[in-house]
């Protein structure tokens, strides 16, 4: 009785440590009035620095030539007249160049048809009719983290998704766009398969690794066994924060039913009733008409994607990359996947919508992709005011400076080989929390600490995953992020409350638990002596 006090003490605790943290986050302005009051802090702080003189000097790698040099890198002001004229011309081409902002839209064209015309819902239904209810955590989560594979996909796809599949099990929505999100972000390094992101790190490792070695070369493949472990761990951490922390707190603690005609909005015809036994599920069971639609509608689905793959089949297919062949590296297949997602979404949208009677002829479908983007205003408003914050900071260096300061001073640290990558793994976190691409924080970081780690003896592909442990656990919480302000949309669609609080509290449950847990296992990895992939081991001579 007292064990199980304590536990709901300490339960307790969390919850309104955590509900401290929205409530502060929450006060702040609105988060397009907060974006552009940081991007004018980034100004003013810019131009205090650079006269004050702020800089850093460090071993950097231009991610083109992979050529290391020693640089000096002072903060850039953008209160002086270039930095006036910078703000002046590049405003427009910092909004239309925002890297999610083309990527959300084209991709929300094919959902949102998928969404109106009942497609969605329906699959929805049918999807949990099937599916054993302890799995669907699970399943989305490990969803997340396989759609890194397909670079930034999952961010558009699966998040908004993840809302909509809690819905039709009757849990909270905004838990699904959390156990989504924790899949995608949280988990970005891991995966069953060797990603996008693999051979970009890869390339920076070998160029850092022959300042010690000449002729050594880091594989794409050199981190594939412990990310596939990792894969599985991340699953379990981010079901457990979803079941035990982020839901139950959510609700407040009190076990509550959503769907139509509950608070947090409409379910687009889904019972909104938890599909926890066979009596529940036939709440979400489709009429015969529905049934025939989805049918159809799955089956040009499956046309459309086998004519894809026989396409991208051929060595000589134009989406592949004409030099290399690949599918994945550099191809059209990959840069055009949004588009091809999008059609994917959008072919059995409107096959079902007109055998379902939902869409009556093409007037219909026009008039639902002008829907999608009316939707899209308040996102589309966001991404103005980010993509502001967020060209500033990169512009004056800011992000630059704090990492070669960083890296300055673990360097000068005594410590053994051990203790450092743990605290290497804390400093890639924080960094990541003001500095948001993954390869150019490794293209500052690479060259100081993988020489460094080599003379202790340890592999560069052991500093690399290191990195990549850091740099995926605090993307959940920063707003440099260039997704997160996408999430916090999505959040407001089934929450008008939220905000930037809520959506960082949410979040930081699994911050802790991924930082926690993936360093765990990289210490009982090392204790171990497993190999990290293929012919890459902990240690070199």
């Amino acid at each position: 009785m007292k064990q199980n006090e304590g536990k709901k003490e300490r339960k307790s605790l969390v919850f309104r440590f955590l509900n401290t943290v929205e409530q502060v986050g929450n006060r702040l302005p609105h988060p397009i009035t907060m974006f552009a009051a940081l991007a004018l802090f980034i100004v003013f702080l810019s131009g205090i620095l650079a006269a004050a003189g702020i800089s850093a000097e460090g071993e950097v790698i231009d991610s083109t030539t992979m050529e290391v040099t020693t640089q000096t890198v002072s903060v850039v002001s953008l209160m002086d007249r270039d930095g006036l004229v910078y703000m002046l011309t590049h405003m427009v081409t910092n909004f239309t160049e925002f890297a999610p902002l083309g990527v959300v839209l084209v991709t929300m064209l094919g959902v949102g048809c998928a969404e109106g015309s009942g497609y969605l819902s329906a699959l929805l239904k049918k999807t949990v009719s099937v599916t054993p209810a302890k799995l669907v955590t699970p399943m989305l989560v490990f969803l997340g983290v396989m759609s890194n594979v397909a670079s930034d996909v999952g961010y558009v796809v699966l998040i908004p998704l993840g809302a909509m599949v809690f819905l039709a099990c009757g849990r909270h929505p905004i838990a699904g766009i959390a156990a989504a999100f924790a899949g995608v972000s949280g988990g970005f390094s891991a995966n069953l398969l060797i990603g996008t992101l693999d051979p970009m790190l890869a390339g920076i490792s070998t160029e850092a690794a022959q300042l010690v070695s000449p002729g050594y070369v880091v594989e794409p493949s050199a981190n594939w066994y412990f990310m596939i472990v990792s894969t599985f761990l991340i699953v379990a951490l981010g079901s457990w924060v979803t079941d035990r922390i982020v839901e139950p707190r959510l609700a407040g603690g009190v076990k509550q039913t959503y769907g139509e005609g509950s608070e947090g909005g409409a379910a687009d015809g889904l019972s909104g009733r938890p599909a926890d036994s066979p009596s529940d599920r036939s709440a979400v069971s489709l009429t015969s008409r529905e049934r025939k639609a989805l049918r159809l509608a799955n089956i040009s689905f499956l046309v459309l994607a086998a004519a894809i793959a026989l396409l991208a089949w051929p060595q000589n297919s134009f989406f592949r990359n004409p030099e290399t062949k690949s599918l994945i590296s550099s191809s059209p297949f990959m840069t055009g996947l949004i588009v091809l997602i999008a059609l994917l979404f959008f072919v059995p949208s409107v096959v079902y919508g007109r055998v379902s009677g939902v869409y009556k002829g093409e007037k219909d479908v026009c008039a639902q992709l002008g829907s999608n983007m009316e939707a899209m205003g308040g996102y589309i408003a966001l991404s103005f005011a980010a993509a502001q914050f967020i060209s500033y900071f990169n512009y004056t260096k800011l992000g630059t400076i704090l990492a070669l300061k960083g890296a300055d001073v673990l360097g000068h640290i005594g410590a053994g080989g051990p203790v450092l990558m743990v605290l290497f793994i804390l400093l890639a976190a924080v960094i990541n929390l003001f500095m948001g691409s993954a390869s150019a924080k490794w293209t500052i970081l690479a060259p100081v600490f993988v020489p460094m780690f080599m003379l202790l003896g340890y592999s560069p592909e052991l500093v690399q995953v290191a990195y990549r442990i850091g740099d995926s656990a605090t993307n959940l919480i920063t707003p440099l992020m260039a997704y997160f302000a996408m999430v916090v949309v999505f959040a407001k669609k089934y929450d008008d409350n939220s905000g930037i609080g809520t959506l960082v509290s949410t979040m930081l449950p699994y911050c802790i638990c991924f930082l926690i847990g993936w360093s765990l296992l990289l210490i009982l990895w090392m204790g171990a002596g497993l190999p990290l992939g293929p012919g890459a081991g902990l240690m070199i001579s």
